[in-house]
Protein backbone atom coordinates (compact mmCIF):
# COMPACT_ATOMS: atom_id res chain seq x y z
CA UNK A 1 0.00 0.00 0.00
CA UNK A 2 1.11 3.27 -1.18
CA UNK A 3 0.82 6.82 1.07
CA UNK A 4 -2.56 8.57 0.90
CA UNK A 5 -2.64 11.30 -1.71
CA UNK A 6 -0.90 8.99 -4.71
CA UNK A 7 -2.19 9.30 -7.87
CA UNK A 8 -2.51 6.71 -10.93
CA UNK A 9 -1.01 6.41 -14.49
CA UNK A 10 -2.36 4.71 -17.93
CA UNK A 11 -1.78 1.43 -16.77
CA UNK A 12 -5.22 1.88 -15.46
CA UNK A 13 -6.34 3.19 -18.74
CA UNK A 14 -5.17 -0.13 -20.07
CA UNK A 15 -6.39 -2.40 -17.41
CA UNK A 16 -9.31 -1.15 -17.77
CA UNK A 17 -9.49 -2.02 -21.58
CA UNK A 18 -8.55 -5.68 -20.77
CA UNK A 19 -11.36 -6.00 -18.12
CA UNK A 20 -13.60 -4.55 -21.10
CA UNK A 21 -12.28 -6.77 -23.42
CA UNK A 22 -12.51 -9.46 -21.01
CA UNK A 23 -15.94 -8.99 -19.52
CA UNK A 24 -17.87 -6.51 -22.01
CA UNK A 25 -19.98 -9.70 -22.71
CA UNK A 26 -20.87 -11.39 -18.91
CA UNK A 27 -23.73 -10.01 -17.21
CA UNK A 28 -24.13 -10.34 -13.58
CA UNK A 29 -25.91 -12.77 -11.44
CA UNK A 30 -29.32 -11.69 -10.58
CA UNK A 31 -32.58 -10.66 -12.28
CA UNK A 32 -31.52 -7.30 -13.55
CA UNK A 33 -28.44 -9.24 -14.85
CA UNK A 34 -26.39 -5.35 -15.16
CA UNK A 35 -22.90 -5.94 -17.56
CA UNK A 36 -20.28 -7.14 -15.53
CA UNK A 37 -17.66 -4.57 -15.53
CA UNK A 38 -19.99 -2.74 -13.12
CA UNK A 39 -18.63 -5.42 -10.24
CA UNK A 40 -15.18 -4.58 -11.45
CA UNK A 41 -15.47 -1.45 -11.39
CA UNK A 42 -17.47 -0.89 -7.85
CA UNK A 43 -14.66 -3.39 -6.39
CA UNK A 44 -11.39 -1.23 -7.71
CA UNK A 45 -13.40 1.82 -6.47
CA UNK A 46 -13.96 0.54 -2.89
CA UNK A 47 -9.84 -0.85 -2.85
CA UNK A 48 -8.97 2.94 -4.15
CA UNK A 49 -11.45 4.32 -1.51
CA UNK A 50 -9.44 2.64 1.26
CA UNK A 51 -6.33 3.44 0.21
CA UNK A 52 -5.10 0.71 -2.10
CA UNK A 53 -1.97 1.89 -4.71
CA UNK A 54 -1.82 1.53 -8.34
CA UNK A 55 -1.18 -2.44 -8.47
CA UNK A 56 -4.06 -3.27 -6.43
CA UNK A 57 -6.15 -0.90 -7.84
CA UNK A 58 -5.56 -2.64 -11.29
CA UNK A 59 -5.78 -6.34 -9.54
CA UNK A 60 -9.22 -5.43 -8.33
CA UNK A 61 -10.07 -4.54 -11.81
CA UNK A 62 -8.82 -7.94 -13.37
CA UNK A 63 -9.89 -10.00 -10.30
CA UNK A 64 -12.06 -12.43 -12.32
CA UNK A 65 -10.27 -12.45 -15.08
CA UNK A 66 -8.35 -15.65 -14.68
CA UNK A 67 -11.16 -17.11 -12.76
CA UNK A 68 -13.79 -16.56 -15.31
CA UNK A 69 -12.06 -15.70 -18.65
CA UNK A 70 -9.07 -17.99 -19.79
CA UNK A 71 -6.99 -19.54 -16.91
CA UNK A 72 -3.64 -19.54 -16.82
CA UNK A 73 -2.86 -17.58 -19.72
CA UNK A 74 -4.86 -15.05 -18.92
CA UNK A 75 -3.01 -14.73 -16.09
CA UNK A 76 0.06 -15.01 -18.18
CA UNK A 77 -1.23 -11.77 -20.18
CA UNK A 78 -1.57 -10.24 -16.81
CA UNK A 79 1.83 -11.14 -15.74
CA UNK A 80 3.49 -9.81 -19.03
CA UNK A 81 1.03 -6.94 -19.27
CA UNK A 82 1.14 -6.02 -15.40
CA UNK A 83 3.96 -7.27 -13.91
CA UNK A 84 3.99 -10.60 -11.49
CA UNK A 85 2.95 -8.74 -8.43
CA UNK A 86 -0.13 -7.50 -10.26
CA UNK A 87 -0.84 -11.45 -11.61
CA UNK A 88 -0.09 -13.06 -8.20
CA UNK A 89 -2.86 -10.34 -6.65
CA UNK A 90 -5.35 -11.94 -9.11
CA UNK A 91 -4.14 -15.43 -8.19
CA UNK A 92 -4.41 -15.15 -4.75
CA UNK A 93 -8.12 -13.49 -5.19
CA UNK A 94 -8.90 -16.24 -7.57
CA UNK A 95 -11.09 -19.66 -6.20
CA UNK A 96 -9.86 -22.12 -8.90
CA UNK A 97 -8.16 -21.57 -12.37
CA UNK A 98 -9.30 -25.22 -13.23
CA UNK A 99 -12.07 -25.93 -15.84
CA UNK A 100 -14.36 -27.32 -15.09
CA UNK A 101 -14.59 -25.83 -12.06
CA UNK A 102 -14.39 -28.08 -8.88
CA UNK A 103 -17.72 -28.25 -6.77
CA UNK A 104 -18.98 -25.02 -5.35
CA UNK A 105 -18.35 -25.70 -1.35
CA UNK A 106 -15.25 -27.37 -2.22
CA UNK A 107 -13.92 -23.88 -3.86
CA UNK A 108 -15.42 -22.09 -1.42
CA UNK A 109 -13.86 -23.40 1.45
CA UNK A 110 -10.68 -23.76 -0.30
CA UNK A 111 -10.92 -19.55 -0.63
CA UNK A 112 -11.70 -19.20 2.91
CA UNK A 113 -8.61 -21.09 4.26
CA UNK A 114 -6.60 -18.84 1.79
CA UNK A 115 -8.04 -15.50 2.94
CA UNK A 116 -7.14 -16.25 6.61
CA UNK A 117 -3.72 -16.43 5.51
CA UNK A 118 -3.26 -13.94 2.82
CA UNK A 119 -1.42 -10.69 2.13
CA UNK A 120 -2.88 -7.54 3.52
CA UNK A 121 -3.50 -6.57 -0.20
CA UNK A 122 -5.08 -9.45 -1.38
CA UNK A 123 -7.40 -9.54 1.64
CA UNK A 124 -8.35 -5.85 0.64
CA UNK A 125 -9.75 -6.78 -2.34
CA UNK A 126 -11.29 -9.73 -1.25
CA UNK A 127 -12.98 -7.83 1.37
CA UNK A 128 -14.01 -4.83 -1.61
CA UNK A 129 -15.32 -7.90 -3.64
CA UNK A 130 -17.34 -9.44 -0.58
CA UNK A 131 -18.36 -6.00 0.12
CA UNK A 132 -19.65 -5.03 -3.20
CA UNK A 133 -21.32 -8.73 -3.57
CA UNK A 134 -23.16 -7.98 -0.59
CA UNK A 135 -24.61 -4.18 -1.71
CA UNK A 136 -25.67 -6.53 -4.79
CA UNK A 137 -27.73 -8.83 -2.94
CA UNK A 138 -29.06 -7.17 -0.37
CA UNK A 139 -30.24 -4.28 -3.37
CA UNK A 140 -32.00 -7.19 -5.28
CA UNK A 141 -33.63 -8.78 -1.92
CA UNK A 142 -35.03 -5.02 -1.70
CA UNK A 143 -36.22 -5.21 -5.12
CA UNK A 144 -37.15 -9.04 -6.03
CA UNK A 145 -37.28 -10.48 -2.80
CA UNK A 146 -36.47 -14.10 -2.56
CA UNK A 147 -35.93 -14.75 -6.26
CA UNK A 148 -32.47 -13.13 -5.73
CA UNK A 149 -31.18 -16.12 -4.13
CA UNK A 150 -32.31 -18.12 -7.31
CA UNK A 151 -29.27 -16.57 -8.94
CA UNK A 152 -26.73 -18.30 -6.69
CA UNK A 153 -24.98 -21.61 -6.27
CA UNK A 154 -25.12 -21.32 -2.44
CA UNK A 155 -28.35 -20.60 -2.56
CA UNK A 156 -29.82 -18.39 0.44
CA UNK A 157 -28.17 -20.65 3.16
CA UNK A 158 -24.83 -21.12 1.51
CA UNK A 159 -24.28 -17.41 0.28
CA UNK A 160 -25.18 -16.65 4.15
CA UNK A 161 -22.57 -19.34 5.08
CA UNK A 162 -19.84 -17.99 2.71
CA UNK A 163 -20.18 -13.98 3.51
CA UNK A 164 -20.12 -14.84 7.21
CA UNK A 165 -17.07 -17.35 7.16
CA UNK A 166 -15.01 -15.09 4.32
CA UNK A 167 -15.79 -12.12 7.51
CA UNK A 168 -14.44 -14.32 9.96
CA UNK A 169 -11.28 -15.66 7.99
CA UNK A 170 -10.13 -11.85 6.57
CA UNK A 171 -10.58 -10.56 10.62
CA UNK A 172 -7.80 -13.28 11.55
CA UNK A 173 -4.60 -11.44 12.00
CA UNK A 174 -5.81 -8.00 10.01
CA UNK A 175 -7.33 -4.80 11.54
CA UNK A 176 -8.41 -2.57 8.75
CA UNK A 177 -11.54 -0.21 8.68
CA UNK A 178 -12.93 -1.33 5.81
CA UNK A 179 -13.52 -4.91 8.21
CA UNK A 180 -15.92 -2.83 10.11
CA UNK A 181 -17.94 -1.83 6.69
CA UNK A 182 -18.36 -5.43 5.64
CA UNK A 183 -19.44 -6.17 9.23
CA UNK A 184 -22.33 -3.65 9.03
CA UNK A 185 -23.31 -4.66 5.35
CA UNK A 186 -23.30 -8.47 6.89
CA UNK A 187 -25.18 -7.85 9.59
CA UNK A 188 -27.71 -5.88 7.11
CA UNK A 189 -28.03 -8.84 4.58
CA UNK A 190 -28.46 -10.91 7.25
CA UNK A 191 -31.32 -8.78 8.87
CA UNK A 192 -32.79 -8.76 5.28
CA UNK A 193 -32.59 -12.23 4.61
CA UNK A 194 -34.08 -13.51 7.44
CA UNK A 195 -37.25 -11.11 7.33
CA UNK A 196 -38.41 -11.78 3.43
Amino acid sequence: MSETGHTYTERVLEALALAFELHGEQRRRGPERVPYVTHLLGVASIVGEYGGDEDLFIAALLHDAAEDQGGQKTLDRISEQFGAHVAELVLACSDTLELPKPPWRERKEKHLAEAATAAPGVRLIVAADKLHNMRSVYRGLRQHGENTWKAFKGGREGSLWYYESMYEALCQGWDHPILETLKEQLDALKRLAHES
